[in-house]
């Protein structure tokens, strides 16, 4: 058997074509007597003369509705035959078209009497052209379309214009018309003959076209002269014609040539299947719940505006709608087989000994490197079910083994709970996973607590974040007098740990603060009670330690010294002064020794970092910035001799920039473990409130900065400046270039995962011994609001200043882009289950899309690729930004803002 090829509809990314050949066929005059009765009918076009002028407008319908605008062909002037070629080309693509799509072709003439729906156009006949056949293959090349005089194509479904008509016999005992037969026959042989199909021979194929126009010319007048005899006999018998006004449509002596495109296989319908709704009251849902598949959805046979045949039972017309509950629930022939299947092994007896063979070993493997955003399917749950004594030894299966369990059957998750208690040490990214908001069952949230509480206090502080929102997926109960340590085995450790840690007391409390002041809709008041009570239960644990009382002391302490911040800051951004002025007051505020900031004593650990502590502010230190909210720098006097500047604002939700900071911190943690210093100096940031907020101040240029004071290669100079050394490579320390060269490639990468958006010169910094850091987190997950923002911020200054992109230490640069990539790729189950967690979190950037917000970012690690595929990606995007001009246009566009708004 020969191969059949073919193409399918919805891959056929090509715009519907249409070429409008020729009008072919004539009718009889119009009757003089007619004419006396409708004078109006003298001023058409086409009864004044055969060759009038025309023109065709095309529409593409589908469901009884026009899915296009209409398409028409420009003037033209006829002679002696009314004929266009021309190509006409409609606004959509094979790829969208449904199966029922047709093209509604109108002819139309003109008469400057025309006083009905179309004004002066009158409709000279029209005709229905479905695009797919009965065999839903797409039309292709020559058609012959009927055309129906003085009607518009209706495109509708059940057309009353149909333009393909196939021939039917009479059935009154009339003789056949051999004559349009064999007409009949030689156009579907012509068509074949056109297609290449039926070979060419050039004499033979002359001497046929000849013969078919005579016969063809023959036949037309006969049918001609027949017509115009029938509509004589019709004229006379008044009520022959009101029956024959009444009649169905029937085709004219008229046919329209139209040509579509051509195609050199068969293109067969193909629908595109589209995934089921989001189902957003679903969007925390059980263990057992959320790893569903979800069905697609249910098949719908009437859309709106088409009517229901009356044998179904429907009267009128009927549309359904989809209900996205639907698609969560359980089929219950799968959910009955899967009980079936599983009590099999239910007792366990013989799976302790079960283990797979090879193929089940490859494909339990395969299974395990899933993400944590993958799901499961049923068979897979099955599988892991099976064996799951044997993946006991297996950390990475532990949170597999969960999503494939169904908790709500109690005797199923009783045995789950026994084989939690026999599994191998996990990991602490399967621990955070195990703690997100997918997993409700208090036993598995208390083993993932268990493998926190092998973690010090130094690791704990990177999750601390996450962790505290993490409580809002515990059980807790606000009932009055009741310990939340009762109900949640999270909220018991975290209070037990912060208790006994200064660094991780000071971070929990804030934490809990900013959600205690978060009162907007998204949070809800039952979350912030709950938080409320938590903050309330660690007090109270905290004054049963021996210092608890001196602690408890020491974060009221900061509290005040917060609010005393605050109020210097409200006042400043709301007053209408100049820069000079707003620096007068704060100093003179700042100074005044009411406010008990001249001299703290004793000395206050810093919110912003516990482990500095502050005994007095340097009021001639102080700086007000430009920006719409106005922030205050402000320098304080630590123990150890030195100055510590801070940054307070207020007017400002500071906790997307927060959550950023401590994903990089993580991220150089990661790397560092991998032997890889990136010399990243991630400042410090701690949100106070939902509005207010501290940021450590590192002394610093911007680089729009550095490029108005240095012309030429900007940041090389600036460093060359900083660090003079006549021996080292461009004039400056090897060091200083070293630092600046690792820390450009660690920000490259750590920004490019995280999608951070807004990047210009004014929010890249550099500081004099040679670390290059970003600011300002705005915008994050591929936000920006600058169109066509490159994916990575990689400037012209930086590259610049390493040489050139010809040089070894752009070279170096690349190396350490690659290593920081791979090395995060391998890490990318923690960093995702960390996003994960903040969901819920009320950040600006993850409220937009919190259901896409942790695929935003395993986009970009590009888990599918391998190692060497996902490098090679990373080189492109480098090289596409490096060469690309619309970062160069962003980067000027803002400065010529900036400097219009100063």
């Amino acid at each position: 058997m020969e191969p059949f090829s073919f193409a399918s509809s919805d891959s056929l990314d090509y715009p519907v074509r249409i070429r409008i050949i020729n009008l072919e066929g004539e009718e009889a005059p119009v009757l003089f007597s007619t004419l006396l009765d409708n004078p109006n009918l003298r001023h058409i076009g086409s009864n004044q003369s055969p060759f009038s002028d025309l023109y065709v407008t095309v529409q593409v319908w589908a469901g009884s509705k026009p899915l296009t605008v209409p398409v028409q062909t420009s003037f033209k002037t006829f002679r002696a035959e009314r004929r266009w070629g021309e190509w006409l080309e409609l606004p959509v693509t094979y790829s969208v078209l449904p199966q029922n799509a047709c093209l509604a072709i109108t002819l139309w003439d003109l008469s400057p009497t025309g006083d009905g729906p179309y004004g002066h156009r009158i409709p000279f006949g029209g005709a229905t052209l479905p695009l797919f056949d009965k065999d839903n293959q797409l039309h292709k090349g020559r058609q012959k379309c009927h055309v129906y005089r003085h009607l518009h194509a209706d495109g509708h479904d059940n057309t009353t214009t149909p333009a393909l008509v196939p021939r039917s016999r009479p059935k009154d005992g009339t003789p056949e018309d051999k004559d349009a037969a064999e007409l009949d026959r030689m156009e579907t042989l012509f068509k074949k003959h056109e297609m290449g199909e039926i070979p060419r021979v050039d004499w033979l194929d002359q001497l046929v076209f000849r013969g078919f126009e005579r016969r063809g010319l023959q036949t037309a007048r006969s049918s001609l002269k027949a017509k115009a005899i029938r509509q004589t006999e019709a004229s006379r018998d008044d009520k022959s014609s009101a029956q024959n006004e009444k009649a169905k449509p029937e085709p004219s002596g008229y046919f329209l040539n139209v040509e579509l495109s051509r195609f050199d296989f068969p293109v067969v319908f193909a629908d595109y299947e589209y995934p089921a709704p989001p189902i957003s009251s679903f969007q925390h849902l059980s263990s057992s719940q959320s790893n569903i598949l979800l069905k697609p959805p249910p098949e719908v046979h009437f859309g709106p505006g088409i009517s229901v045949d009356d044998d179904e039972g429907f009267e009128g017309r009927l549309i359904r709608v989809y209900d996205p509950e639907v698609g969560a629930r359980d089929n219950p022939a799968e959910s009955k087989h899967r009980r079936l299947v599983r009590s099999q092994h239910r007792n366990g007896i013989l799976d302790k000994d079960l283990k797979p063979n090879a193929k089940v070993r490859d494909e339990l493997n395969v299974i395990m490197s899933y993400s944590p955003t993958h799901t499961l399917s049923p068979e897979e749950k099955d599988l892991i079910w099976k064996f799951r004594y044997h993946l006991t030894r297996n950390k990475k299966a532990l949170t597999k083994f969960v999503k494939s369990v169904n908790w709500l059957d109690h005797s199923e998750s009783k045995q789950a709970v026994q084989v939690l208690g026999k599994w191998t040490d996990i990991d602490v990214d399967d621990a955070l996973e195990l703690l997100g908001p997918t997993f409700d069952n208090s036993a598995v949230r208390a083993f993932a607590v268990e493998r926190l509480r092998k973690a010090d206090d130094k690791e704990l502080l990177l999750y601390l974040l996450q962790l505290v929102q993490a409580l809002k997926y515990e059980h807790i109960s606000t009932r009055p007098g009741h310990e939340v340590t009762h109900d949640s085995s999270l909220a018991r450790f975290l209070i037990s740990r912060a208790v006994h840690s200064l660094a991780l007391g000071n971070y929990f409390w804030w934490y809990l603060m900013v959600e205690c002041d978060d009162s907007s809709m998204d949070q809800g008041e039952e979350t912030q009670m709950i938080y409320k009570k938590i903050a309330y239960d660690f007090m109270a644990e905290l004054v049963k330690r021996p210092d608890g009382k001196e602690t408890r002391k020491t974060l009221l302490r900061q509290a005040e010294w917060i609010a005393i911040l605050s109020k210097i800051s409200g006042e400043i951004k709301e007053a209408n002064e100049s820069i000079a002025k707003r620096v007068e007051r704060v100093k003179h505020f700042l100074a005044d020794p009411k406010n008990e900031l001249v001299t703290i004593d004793p000395p206050l650990p810093l919110p912003l970092d516990p482990s500095i502590e502050i005994c007095g502010v340097v009021p001639e230190d102080t700086v007000v910035f430009k920006s719409s909210l106005h922030p205050i720098k402000v320098a304080f006097k630590t123990t150890s001799g030195r100055k510590y500047p801070i940054l307070f604002k207020t007017g400002d939700d500071l906790r997307q920039d927060q959550l950023v900071i401590q994903i990089i911190t993580l991220m150089d943690n990661l790397l560092l473990k991998e032997n890889l210093d990136l010399k990243l100096s991630p400042y410090k940031i701690l949100a106070t409130g939902t509005s207010a907020g501290l940021s450590q101040f590192v002394p610093s240029m911007t680089f729009q900065g550095i490029a108005s004071k240095y012309r030429a290669n900007p940041a090389q100079a600036y460093l060359k400046q900083n660090n003079p050394d006549a021996q080292g490579p461009f004039g400056m320390r090897k060091e200083s270039l070293d630092t600046f060269v690792r820390s450009c490639a660690g920000y490259c990468v750590i920004t490019y995962i995280l999608g951070v958006g807004d990047r210009h010169l004014d929010n890249l910094l550099l500081a004099p011994d040679g670390h290059f850091f970003h600011a300002d987190f705005g915008y994050i997950l591929g936000r920006d609001p600058k169109p066509f923002a490159p994916a990575m911020k990689l400037s012209k200054e930086m590259v610049d200043c390493m040489g050139g992109s010809n040089s070894e230490y752009y070279r170096q640069f690349k190396q350490y882009c690659f290593l920081a990539y791979s090395a995060l790729r391998k890490n990318s189950n923690l960093i995702l289950n960390l996003f994960s967690l903040m969901v819920d979190a009320n950040i600006p950037d993850i409220k937009l899309e919190p259901d896409k917000a942790v695929l935003k970012v395993k986009e970009r690690f590009h888990l599918e690729l391998s190692e060497e595929d996902a490098i090679r990606h990373l080189e492109r995007i480098m090289d596409d930004n490096l060469n690309a001009l619309v970062p160069v246009v962003i980067d000027k566009l803002h400065e010529l803002v900036q400097a219009f708004r100063a």
